[in-house]
């Protein structure tokens, strides 16, 4: 189920890049969990993943993610090291940060999505450091 547990966080971060609410939300469980950490802010559901996406669309029309690694741990976590960059829509300023984003799986399906820019905390989450 590993491999194919990396092959969905590919295709939901593709269809996030392309702004495929649908094909995003098919990769997920219908109550998903998208949690910014740092932040402190949570997208839940079908509803909060909508939000997720008119709130990017609205920061920055050209935000992208760009997969540098997809691993899978073990049956039921993916781990993906990314950069995301966009244009502020307001400011017309150009971001770009490295990240790592979490995965859980339930049954083949994306449970939760913990964002994280501090990659190290990343790899806390799953076990891989201390």
């Amino acid at each position: 189920m590993s491999q194919e547990n990396v092959e969905t966080v590919r295709q939901a971060i593709s269809a996030i890049n392309v702004r495929d609410i649908d094909a995003y939300l098919a990769c997920c469980t219908e109550n998903v969990e998208l949690l910014l950490p740092m932040v402190g802010s949570e997208y839940l559901g079908a509803g909060g993943i909508r939000r997720f996406f008119t709130d990017i669309e609205d920061i920055g029309p050209d935000f992208r993610i760009e997969v540098q690694r997809v691993l899978a741990i073990g049956d039921s976590n993916v781990l993906a090291l990314l950069r995301v960059g966009s244009t502020g829509r307001a400011s017309g300023i150009v971001t770009g940060a490295e990240s790592a984003n979490v995965y859980d799986f339930i049954d083949g399906k994306i449970s939760r999505i913990r964002i994280f820019l501090d990659r190290d905390e990343a790899l806390k989450a799953v076990g891989l450091a201390e």
